[in-house]
C-alpha cells in the first residue's frame, strides 16, 4: 500500500491550498516533510498560474511542531547534533517568508513550536475558535530555533514574546489576537470559507505590487527612513512600468473595475 502524501496541493481560481497531511501525527514536521514543502514552495513561485498561498492542516491540528519521533531516534543514534532537522527547517522557513505572492495560514487547531513558526512566516493568520498557539521550546529545555525569536517580538512586543517562550502556556484563539499573534478569529466551520474568501480576493489583486510591498516591508526594517523612501521610489517606479500598473490607469480613465494579471 502506497503511503499518503505529505502534502496535498490543490490549485484553483489563482489560488494554492496546500494541507499538511499527517494527521495521525497532528502533522509533525519531519525532515522529508520540511524538503517536500519547500520544493513545493519553489514550484508555487515560479508557477504564473499561482497568485496566492494558503496553507492549513489536515485533520484537527494545523502543526505539532518538530517530529519528535524522528527527534528521539537521532537522540539514541548520537546524531542529535547532525540529523540536519534544524538546517531543512530554517531553509524552510526562509523560502516561506520570502515567498513574493501573499500568503495565508488557516490555522484549524493547535499550532506548536515550528508549526507555529510556520504560520509566523505566512503574510496573514486567521484562526478558528479552537485553534491553540504554544512555543513548546522551553518545555523540552531547548530555546527556539525555527523563527519564533524574530518573528514574536515584531508582532507581539518583547514582553509578550517573552510570556509566550518562557511560560509555555496555550494561547486561546482570543489571546492570539488580542495580543497581534492573528489578524482574525472565526467559527471553526467557516475557517476554511473565511481563509478561501480572503485569498480569492488577494488573487484578484494586483499581485506585483503586493510583492513590491512586502519586500518593502521585509527589508524596511534594516533601513533608515531615508533609505527606505529611496526603495519605495524604486519599487514605486517598477510597479508604474507594469502590465498591472498600466491596467490600473486605464481602469481609472474608463471608470471600471481593473483586470489585474499579476504582472
Amino acid at each position: 500500500m502506497n503511503a499518503a502524501p505529505r502534502l496535498l496541493c490543490q490549485i484553483e481560481a489563482g489560488i494554492a491550498r496546500v494541507s499538511l497531511n499527517g494527521p495521525e501525527q497532528r502533522n509533525a514536521l519531519d525532515i522529508p516533510s520540511l524538503q517536500d514543502l519547500y520544493e513545493l514552495l519553489g514550484e508555487l513561485q515560479a508557477a504564473p498560474e499561482v497568485r496566492v498561498l494558503l496553507l492549513t492542516g489536515s485533520g484537527k491540528s494545523f502543526c505539532a511542531g518538530a517530529d519528535v519521533a524522528e527527534w528521539a531516534a537521532a537522540e539514541a543514534r548520537g546524531e542529535l547534533e547532525s540529523y540536519g532537522w534544524t538546517e531543512n527547517a530554517h531553509r524552510l522557513m526562509v523560502r516561506l517568508h520570502g515567498f513574493a505572492k501573499p500568503s495565508i495560514a488557516a490555522i484549524n487547531g493547535s499550532a506548536v513550536g515550528a508549526g507555529m513558526d510556520l504560520a509566523l512566516c505566512c503574510d496573514m493568520r486567521i484562526a478558528s475558535a479552537s485553534a491553540r498557539f504554544r512555543a513548546g521550546y522551553t518545555s523540552m529545555a531547548y530555546s527556539p530555533d525555527a523563527g519564533a525569536s524574530w518573528h514574536l517580538p515584531r508582532l507581539i512586543g518583547e514582553e509578550q514574546a517573552k510570556r509566550l517562550l518562557f511560560l509555555d502556556q496555550p494561547w486561546s484563539a482570543e489571546r492570539a489576537l488580542a495580543a497581534g499573534l492573528v489578524g482574525e478569529v472565526c467559527a471553526d466551520e467557516q475557517l476554511q470559507a473565511v481563509a478561501g474568501e480572503l485569498a480569492a480576493r488577494l488573487a484578484k489583486g494586483p499581485t506585483f505590487a503586493f510583492a513590491q510591498t512586502k519586500t518593502l516591508i521585509r527589508e524596511g526594517a534594516a533601513r533608515s527612513l531615508a533609505q527606505q523612501l529611496e526603495a519605495e521610489l524604486a519599487a514605486g517606479l517598477l510597479c508604474g512600468r507594469s502590465e498591472d500598473g498600466a491596467e490600473a490607469l486605464r481602469a481609472a480613465m474608463e471608470k471600471r473595475t481593473p483586470d489585474f494579471i499579476g504582472r
